[in-house]
């Protein structure tokens, strides 16, 4: 497959909110137990900014030659205090028709590629413990589990482990 990736614009919030939603009823990526708004989601998009935090989408021309986005990625400030401005937590969400071809290793390479050029020397991915293809992924790339935080979250009544993982790039 052939991807690239660009920094998001104003005009790819619809898309990157749709992406989002699209994970909310699995219950294995997102802790929202119901969609979100475009609305509800402006401030988070407005906080991520190219030097600093960027988000990503990446996209496929289609058979119209018209690009279509696939995914995104987004760099994120990690517990908001200015000690841990080197660490950024990442989140990857794949379009649902897109997902197991390859696009989630795609940004994740880019991720941890640009890290250091953004000031940031340690990645975080935040994983529910049952998410098994995002796990898989990350374990892929060398991210080791700094943390096990057992029954933090409930989705439709079933508690749920949340794993943070984590990696040093510079």
């Amino acid at each position: 497959m052939n991807y690239s990736h660009r920094l998001a614009r104003q005009q790819d919030l619809p898309a990157i909110v749709d992406i989002y939603n699209s994970t909310v009823a699995s219950r294995e990526v997102t802790a929202d137990t119901e969609p979100v708004s475009v609305a509800s989601r402006q401030a988070w998009f407005d906080h991520h900014n190219p030097q600093r935090r960027p988000l990503w989408v990446v996209e496929q021309a289609g058979a119209d030659g018209q690009p279509t986005i696939l995914g995104w990625l987004s760099y994120s400030d990690f517990y908001g205090r200015p000690a841990y401005a080197g660490t950024a937590e990442l989140s990857i969400y794949i379009r649902h028709d897109a997902r197991g071809k390859g696009i989630g290793r795609y940004l994740l390479t880019h991720a941890i590629d640009v890290a250091p050029s953004l000031g940031v020397h340690t990645l975080l991915g935040f994983i529910f413990g049952h998410n098994q293809a995002s796990l898989k992924l990350f374990d892929a790339f060398g991210f080791e589990r700094w943390a096990d935080m057992p029954r933090v979250a409930t989705l439709d009544g079933i508690e749920r482990d949340l794993v943070i993982l984590g990696k040093r790039v510079a």
